[in-house]
């Protein structure tokens, strides 16, 4: 039920590599635009593509997008040591390597951001290499350089004492967790790897440092130029957007992001960074929360199985890590570097599917007997949620083995999803790359069907799909079926229907009084009796 994302990397990045991570459970592909050139991401997506074509299963493609990351450009040497309580200078100054002024008896260290001087203050942090070195902003002044022929001038620097000192070297990056930088949430890396994605089709982009929710709007614009409207539409395309949440900022402004975005990401690396450590796990939660409340798919991502990117298995840790995200309500779980230049990613794929299915199986009694709708689009009195509460509220009752749900965009899918059902939901379209992007839905498994014309057709399609060709279901088993007519149609799905597998009962609505009589045509067997009935005590006859 909870989705697995693998990153593609040298470890996987051939289509028998990438199947046996399929078949042990991964359902989404991440490429991380951050490592690699556009032909290592022609080799990632053919891999899983192809992949997926020999396992035949559904695989979603998430663009990792690398938004503005600042770094150490350069570092002379290539690496250099700073000691606790020492003075260092910070320059705004790419062209310069960070280097040992002897003469000044300082240490200069540049960034790639040329306003890193000017919105950074006093008593900031500066974070080097995810925190291993730290820095306290002591003063912001300038600094009289010479170029050694008697020519000066005058360069403003941020004064900083070395708290936690240790090794900087060429392109670790800085994080400013106390400063509101006007840096662009896309950079001109990002647009180039955005025409990319657009080009060949990639299902999910994920957006990187998010601080508000405006980010996830400049996204938008961007797509548009594409001809994308402001719901990430292209016709009959989509291109849903994912809010990696690493920031300070993007807590503070939380509400509007889930609202902005398609689907959210706990990005645990940078906000292990910019916060407490021990914070981490509690934000996790509320960022979990949040999103649900307003109908949209979580992803926990970073560390999760670490270790076994040099080991054949995981800590205690580890797979308690994996296992509290998923009893917290994930959607989703990411390996990134287990996967992409791991010793044993197919065995770090295993890992997390088996931890899912024992945390989901222990986890059920949550659930039993209950519906967890998301509080937004209730209290919005969204059509197809209050639908999809009701298919949760049926199959509670009725018990039923799974829901179908025929969808065209997967809006209907999601919805369901959200409700966190202990069954499966069997997603049906014609349209494979909706169903592409249903694979990051938590329970949902999508199916590639031709589009039938009439209900009757669904039916039969549905039980030869259960029966005769994956033998899910035994004959006269509820399931729960949720579809509009006429098929095929975004945006009119208002039926919700139990059948019993492989009992096709016909009904038909005579014309004469408009709808109201029911004559029951073929058999009335006993499966439908019992239907009837149930309906009878619930609303009357």
């Amino acid at each position: 039920m909870t989705k697995i994302l693998a990153t593609v990397g040298p470890s996987c990045n051939t289509p028998e590599e990438f199947a046996q991570l399929i078949e042990q459970g991964a359902r989404v592909a991440r490429i991380n635009f951050s490592h690699g050139t556009f032909d290592d991401f022609a080799v990632a997506l053919h891999a899983v593509r192809e992949a997926s074509r020999l396992t035949g299963e559904v695989v979603g493609v998430l663009g990792d997008l690398s938004g503005p990351k600042i770094r150490v450009p350069k570092v002379a040497g290539d690496v250099m040591e700073v000691g606790q309580g020492e003075l260092v200078e910070i320059t705004g100054d790419k062209t310069v390597a960070a280097y040992r002024d002897e003469d000044r008896g300082v240490t200069v260290i540049s960034s790639n951001y040329d306003k890193i001087v000017a919105e950074v203050d006093p008593g900031h942090r500066v974070l080097i290499d995810d925190g291993a070195v730290r820095l306290r902003v002591v003063d912001r002044k300038p600094v009289i350089l010479g170029n050694g022929n008697g020519h000066v001038r005058e360069e403003p620097r941020l004064i900083c004492e070395v708290e936690v000192g240790g090794k900087v070297s060429n392109k670790k990056g800085i994080n400013l967790p106390d400063s509101e930088i006007s840096v662009p949430s896309l950079t001109d890396w990002d647009k180039e790897c955005l025409k990319w994605a657009i080009a060949n089709e990639v299902d999910y982009l994920a957006l990187s440092f998010v601080r508000k929710a405006e980010d996830i709007s400049e996204l938008n614009r961007e797509l548009h130029k594409y001809g994308y409207d402001r719901k990430g539409q292209r016709g009959m395309g989509h291109m849903p957007i994912v809010a990696k949440i690493e920031t300070p900022q993007a807590i503070a402004d939380l509400d509007k992001i889930c609202e902005k975005s398609n689907a959210v990401m706990v990005a645990r690396g940078d906000l292990g960074v910019e916060m407490d450590l021990a914070e981490v796990p509690v934000i996790q939660k509320q960022i979990i929360q949040r999103a649900h409340g307003w109908g949209k798919p979580v992803i926990v991502a970073t560390q999760m199985l670490q270790s076994m990117i040099d080991a054949p298995v995981p800590t205690r840790a580890e797979v308690s890590d994996v296992a509290g995200a998923i009893m917290a309500g994930a959607d989703a779980v990411m390996l990134s570097g287990e996967t992409a230049v791991g010793k044993y990613a197919c065995e770090a794929v295993e890992v997390m599917a088996r931890t899912a299915r024992i945390t989901e199986a222990g986890n059920e009694w949550e659930h039993e007997g209950t519906t967890n709708a998301p509080k937004k689009l209730r209290a919005n009195k969204y059509r197809t949620a209050a639908l999809a509460h009701g298919v949760s509220v049926v199959v509670n009752d009725l018990q039923a083995k799974y829901v179908v749900v025929w969808t065209e965009l997967g809006g209907t899918a999601q919805h369901i999803s959200q409700n966190k059902l202990t069954v499966p939901i069997v997603a049906l379209s014609s349209n494979l790359r909706t169903l592409r992007q249903m694979s990051l839905f938590f329970g949902v498994k999508p199916k590639l069907v031709e589009r039938p014309k009439t209900t009757e057709q669904f039916t039969a399609a549905i039980d030869k799909l259960f029966i005769e060709e994956n033998k899910w279901c035994d004959a006269g088993d509820p399931i729960v079926v949720c579809s509009g007519m006429p098929l095929g149609v975004p945006g009119v799905t208002n039926t919700i229907r139990i059948h019993y597998v492989g009992d096709v009962c016909k009904l038909n609505w005579t014309d004469a009084d408009q709808g109201r009589g029911v004559v029951m045509k073929e058999r009335e067997s006993e499966p439908c009796v019992d239907v009837m009935k149930q309906i009878r005590m619930l609303y009357g006859s």
